[in-house]
């Protein structure tokens, strides 16, 4: 089911992404402080990266993640990333420590791949609901009623429907 959410998360990012034009991808949006669809995408897609490339020694830190601005500025560098996290999730559970930097000191916790993996969609589906924000003036653009919707909300509102 976890995979399956990511599968579709992720796979409607890169639709998304194909009806968007070059311009649209890389002009800065008053609505996100000047940020840009494309440097949310890449920061979507990165922290996908930093999992799957640190998986094989355990240790894994988002801060290592590589700032790739073709990412950010191609959009089919952003969809064959895609492409290449969703060939590359299924991997055995495993435990794992995170690593981070705060107020200039590092420390690490205990964590595991498929939590790390929630981590990761449910970063995904803000910075999407971030870019859903950043596309409302746009024409001709068809963003999914879901697209930037926690699923934790939409279960809410199942419940709640008549």
């Amino acid at each position: 089911m976890l995979l399956q959410s990511i599968q579709q998360t992720l796979g409607g990012l890169s639709d998304l992404l194909a009806q968007l034009s070059p311009g649209q991808y890389t002009q800065p949006c008053q609505s996100l402080s000047g940020a840009t669809i494309g440097e949310h995408t890449r920061h979507i897609i990165e922290l996908f990266q930093c999992l799957q490339n640190q998986y094989e020694t355990g240790v894994v830190n988002y801060e290592l993640r590589q700032r790739n601005y073709a990412i950010q500025t191609d959009i089919t560098s952003a969809q064959n990333a895609i492409t290449q996290i969703l060939d590359t999730l299924q991997k055995p559970e495993k435990n794992l420590e995170l690593q981070q930097t705060l107020s200039g000191q590092q420390f690490s916790i205990p964590t595991n791949y498929h939590r790390e993996l929630v981590y990761n969609l449910e970063h995904c589906i803000h910075h999407q609901a971030l870019i859903k924000v950043a596309l409302l003036p746009l024409e001709n653009i068809c963003v999914e009623e879901n697209f930037g919707v926690a699923p934790s909300t939409l279960e809410y509102r199942k419940q709640c429907a008549p």
